[in-house]
């Protein structure tokens, strides 16, 4: 087993020169042609590492890649995304690099490393047949449009690993909790607002008494948050306002506390007389609960002890991840297994070379294992 993180290492010029071709082809979420370039790209990558080509799956116009490997049934769920949250452009500011034993570049660490992590992980292999490589094209947006195929995919799979990036310290991610989300909005009625005031129903006020109640539906002893976000209100300044709305983040560690918060949610009442309220939205992502990932846990840190790593380390996070959806539908699911580093989304987004290998070299024995032992 050691001996494998020793081919990783050997191995890591071409990971880097495989993670350098993905990173400088940009690929926001949003721009449906950039991603329909980038899975061109990654498509030939793939071919290249797992000596197969990959079915195209356009769904609304979002391209994901999907390799189903071998002639039996899928067993084993290898996912990941290749669309990024930053703009066209961005690798004039954000050049890729390797500095100082660390790489920077768009995308890097979200997740563009893990992807190829498991490119040269099934590739290792002497048979990655029973192992599906999903890749999507529109996790950032919240998976509009791959949610149906990842459930499709993970569905019958005794595991489901997902390649994004570590938490801190290379931290797994054993729980994530659940996403909801929501649109408040108030209708009142306009009038003038130095003529008669009187006479309208102000939408900004109704606003923030609903903002205060909406606010304090969090429960921080369970982990559950319900944060007010973006605010709109009004025309003009000398009108009473007849209509605003808000948005409202709420994240649960469990599907219990995602219904008692959009239950209460449906639940508010106006409190000026004739203002009207409307509740747009729902969970997004059920919660990543530890319990569909403890044994998945426990094999890859008996894993990384005969490969001679140091032990691992396992969290909880308020992020969501497709992982959400895999474990929503009952699949043992292990999240954050691509890239050590961090700053994902911002201007520092970097990965640790270092760990790369010893990372991919994991991955590896920890798919062989579950198609050796499901």
């Amino acid at each position: 087993m050691t001996d494998l993180v020793e081919r990783m290492r050997a191995a890591l010029p071409l990971l880097l020169t495989d993670l350098e071709t993905l990173v400088r082809c940009e690929s926001p979420s949003a721009d449906l042609a950039a991603v329909a370039q980038s899975a061109d790209v990654v498509a030939r990558l793939g071919t290249a590492r797992l000596g197969s080509a990959p079915e195209y799956v356009v769904v609304d116009g979002v391209t994901h890649l999907r390799w189903r490997l071998g002639d039996g049934p899928s067993r084993v769920l290898a996912l990941a995304h290749h669309d990024t949250v930053w703009p066209v452009g961005s690798l004039a500011t954000h050049p890729f690099v390797v500095e100082d034993g660390v790489l920077r570049g768009p995308g890097s660490f979200d997740m563009k490393t893990g992807l190829v992590m498991a490119f040269h992980a099934l590739g290792a292999l002497p048979s990655a047949s029973g192992v599906t490589l999903l890749v999507t094209g529109d996790e950032e947006l919240g998976s509009p449009s791959s949610r149906a195929l990842i459930e499709q995919e993970a569905a019958g799979c005794s595991a489901a690993l997902v390649l994004e990036a570590s938490a801190d310290a290379g931290a797994l991610k054993l729980e994530r909790k659940g996403v909801s989300n929501y649109e408040i909005r108030i209708l009142g009625r306009a009038s003038h607002a130095g003529l008669e005031p009187e006479l309208g129903v102000n939408a900004s006020i109704e606003a923030a008494h609903q903002i205060l109640a909406v606010s304090n539906l969090g429960d921080a002893a369970r982990g559950t948050t319900v944060t007010p976000t973006l605010l709109m209100s009004g025309t003009t300044r000398n009108t009473v306002p007849a209509a605003g709305s808000f948005l409202v983040d709420v994240r649960a560690r469990d599907v219990a506390e995602q219904l008692r918060v959009d239950a209460a949610l449906r639940a508010l009442k106006p409190v000026l007389a004739e203002a009207s309220l409307e509740v747009i939205g729902g969970p997004n992502r059920p919660p990543l609960e530890r319990k569909m990932s403890e044994d998945l846990y426990q094999r890859a840190s008996r894993l990384a002890g005969e490969l001679g790593l140091e032990p691992l380390r396992e969290t909880s996070v308020g992020g969501g991840s497709d992982g959400n959806f895999t474990a929503g539908i009952g699949t043992p699911t292990l999240d954050g297994l691509g890239a050590v580093g961090g700053g994902a989304h911002a201007d520092d987004e970097h990965v640790v070379v270092a760990e790369i290998a010893p990372r991919t070299a994991l991955l590896t024995a920890l798919i062989a294992d579950l198609l050796d032992r499901p």
